[in-house]
């Protein structure tokens, strides 16, 4: 346990920061799912509408540091390979 009122105070910074990166993690993790179920189903430009919808995401967790840049670049690579296959 955390004694002094600085250490107190970076246990609930660190507890928020972990908040807002899972919030945003989960967002763009969803967003791929939902893109690699419409692959599966063959809906291939119901797939490619939500792709701008998914490098928004990307691209807004690599700003705030939740996904290093090349991470979120990769992502975007790789479903936009899947719905280009799918289609």
């Amino acid at each position: 346990m955390p004694h002094s009122r600085s250490s107190k105070k970076r246990v609930r910074q660190v507890r928020t920061r972990t908040e807002r990166n899972r919030n945003m993690r989960t967002a763009y993790r969803t967003t791929e799912k939902r893109i690699e179920e419409l692959i599966t189903a063959g809906k291939g430009a119901e797939a490619k509408a939500l792709l701008p919808e998914a490098y928004a995401r990307l691209d807004k967790a690599a700003k705030r540091g939740v996904l290093h840049a090349n991470t979120a670049s990769n992502h975007k690579g790789k479903l936009a390979r899947r719905v280009g296959k799918a289609k």
